[in-house]
């Protein structure tokens, strides 16, 4: 019989699982949809990024994320869970000697709402108030888990035919963790917090098409003062402005990745005047599109997995 891992032990074995699997800066994707690497050799002071709705373990290094006031540790001892996909800030403790290492698992709606009516038609949960994001202590197993889980992504056949159900098994972990009832709360289409989930995951989509506050209101089953109240309650900002940040970190991410220009980018997500999105980038980021996109082409080198697969898709949008 084999001996449990010591959590040392595990972390080791997953830095250096990670190392291998991430060896570049920034976001590699894996050969499983929904699931990337992170890694930074240096740290990164606060900046804004948008996460979608995901499970966030680090092996290595520390990452805060700062969003209503609130700061969230996650780190070799924490994971990082969002409910929506959300804008906010975050800044990385890594070195050279000690960079951040961790993996990013994009949270799948359909497997939530199976994972929900199961947990709860098993194990009935008391109500509990519907949480946006949430950093919480990683326990045994959850970081059996995704030692497993990078174990199984370090071989092309393992990773397509077993990555898939421990991707499951730490969904089904962290909904039924310390504060999963919280999660599961805000991911269940009940309730005001369900519907606003339900507009931000739209926006989250559709960012680049005319998105009318009256009709997501409307869509929701609410009226627009009631709308604008539940949606500052979830993102702490109002829809103007959510959708706002939607599309310039999208515009961001264009001409990070695919070399567009601004005023090409700003077309694609939307705007309809170049020097509007102009003043409006360099208000949300600190600098003018052009000087940010050199920044973040020198510090997120982002990397294709050797063993990449089609239709892969990024976790996090940073």
């Amino acid at each position: 019989m084999s001996q449990p891992v010591s959590i040392e032990a595990r972390r080791a074995r997953m830095a250096d699982l990670i190392v291998r699997l991430a060896p570049s800066e920034g976001y590699t994707l894996s050969a499983v949809d929904g699931v990337a690497f992170m890694r930074s050799n240096r740290p990164l002071v606060r900046t804004p990024a948008l996460y979608e709705p995901s499970i966030v373990i680090v092996a290595q290094g520390r990452k805060r994320g700062f969003h209503g006031g609130q700061t969230y540790v996650y780190d070799a001892q924490h994971y990082l869970a969002l409910a929506v996909p959300l804008p906010f800030e975050i800044e990385t403790e890594a070195s050279v000697e000690e960079p951040m290492l961790g993996v990013a698992i994009r949270i799948d709606v359909a497997t939530i709402a199976e994972l929900v009516l199961a947990v709860d038609d098993l194990r009935p949960q008391a109500d509990v108030p519907p949480a946006t994001l949430f950093a919480t202590p990683l326990d045994d197993r959850l970081g059996d888990a995704a030692l497993r889980l990078l174990e199984v992504l370090s071989d092309p056949v393992e990773a397509r035919l077993l990555a898939p159900g421990i991707v499951r098994e730490i969904t089904y972990r962290v909904l039924t963790g310390e504060q999963g009832g919280g999660l599961r709360a805000a991911l269940t289409q009940g309730g005001h917090f369900g519907r606003i989930a339900k507009a931000l995951r739209r926006i989250h989509t559709e960012y680049a098409r005319p998105l009318d506050v009256a009709t997501l209101a409307s869509e929701a089953n609410m009226s627009v003062p009631t709308f604008h109240t539940h949606f500052k309650a979830v993102t702490t900002t109002s829809p103007i402005q959510y959708i706002k940040a939607m599309r310039l970190h999208h515009a961001r991410l264009l001409m990070v990745r695919s070399g567009l220009s601004a005023a090409t980018a700003s077309e694609r997500v939307g705007y309809e005047s170049a020097s509007q999105f102009s003043r409006e980038f360099k208000r949300l980021f600190g600098r003018s599109p052009v000087d940010e996109t050199r920044q973040l082409k020198d510090l997120l080198d982002l990397a294709p997995s050797v063993q990449r697969v089609p239709a892969v898709r990024h976790a996090l949008i940073s």
